[in-house]
């Protein structure tokens, strides 16, 4: 669990409320050094990353759990091999993953990009900004991978006066802060209506290259796109060529493949593309919400109960790969 930021850390804080919470357990915390002597004798492994030749350091390791809410990082099927279980972690990533994306939007909608390049060789850009902008109040924001985030984000287009339009491939029956859902196979008909396509896809065989030339063809002219799913569900060459016919206004990209991007690659350099390097989900509560979602699930474990997040639980339908 060692990060060079806080929020991404296990401090003592934490430790000292899990040892309360689990007086009967043995917490030990072990830096990367400390791994071989310390997993000799584990059986749980709490950490942001797990190599595969630590599994034969560790004979009695029956769980892994991961703070991250992906496991693509991880050798899920030599865990599975191993016969151990592997985890991830959901459920508190939409705030910040969604502020992040209305941050993104706003940046196009008000010009913000556009200023922050021109104020450094003008000395005035009002009339640059006046076929920048664009009115988020009775725009239409389509959300494609619509979970628990899509629905956190769809409140907050809601607020600003922003008709939402959620794709997933399974329905739900009641209706969730406004969107008006739309089925999986009839997305991309339905993208020359819509002013802001956000991606929250992940990463699946089915998903891989989703956004292509033919999909970005299929968006209204002067569109936004913003990724915060995957990198590989993107074709970068297509969104390129998209902005440069100007079908899309901007791109908000926290998500790149590979990443981080090349540094002569040419979206580094477009200056209609923002870039974060995957910092949508920074939050200074994320290790305090992390801990508590692996705390609830060791309950669970000891009890004998279904681990939420298993890799190998059924995928939930917000996750499923769209097309």
């Amino acid at each position: 669990m060692n990060s060079p930021h806080s929020f991404w850390a296990i401090g003592p804080g934490h430790m000292a409320w899990l040892r309360d919470e689990f007086p009967a357990l043995e917490f030990r915390t072990a830096a990367d050094e400390e791994l071989p002597t310390a997993l000799a004798a584990a059986e749980t492994y709490f950490g942001w990353r797990f190599e595969e030749r630590w599994l034969a350091l560790a004979p009695h390791l029956k769980w892994i759990a991961t703070p991250a809410a992906g496991t693509d990082h991880l050798p899920a099927r030599q865990i599975a091999a191993f016969g151990a279980v592997l985890t991830r972690s959901y459920g508190f990533h939409a705030q910040p993953v969604a502020e992040h994306a209305m941050g993104m939007i706003l940046a196009f909608s008000r010009g913000l990009l556009t200023s922050s390049r021109l104020q450094r060789t003008h000395r005035w850009w009002k009339d640059d900004l006046a076929g920048e902008f664009f009115d988020l109040a009775g725009a239409t924001m389509m959300i494609v991978g619509c979970g628990s985030i899509g629905t956190h984000l769809a409140g907050m287009g809601r607020a600003f006066g922003m008709q939402v339009l959620g794709v997933r491939r399974t329905l739900p029956r009641a209706p969730q802060n406004g969107i008006e859902w739309i089925p999986a196979s009839y997305w991309r008909q339905a993208l020359p209506a819509v002013d802001v396509v956000v991606n929250l896809l992940p990463a699946t065989p089915d998903t891989v290259g989703a956004f292509d030339a033919s999909t970005f063809a299929a968006f209204k002219p002067g569109s936004v796109f913003v990724n915060l799913g995957r990198g590989a569900t993107v074709d970068h060459v297509a969104l390129l060529g998209a902005l440069e016919t100007r079908r899309l206004r901007g791109a908000g990209l926290d998500v790149t493949d590979p990443r981080p991007l090349p540094r002569s690659d040419l979206l580094r350099r477009h200056p209609r593309v923002l870039l974060t390097p995957k910092t949508a989900v920074f939050s200074h509560a994320y290790m305090d919400r992390a801990v508590r979602f692996f705390a609830d699930n060791l309950h669970s474990y000891l009890s004998g109960h279904p681990l939420r997040g298993a890799v190998d639980e059924p995928i939930p339908d917000r996750m499923k790969g769209i097309h």
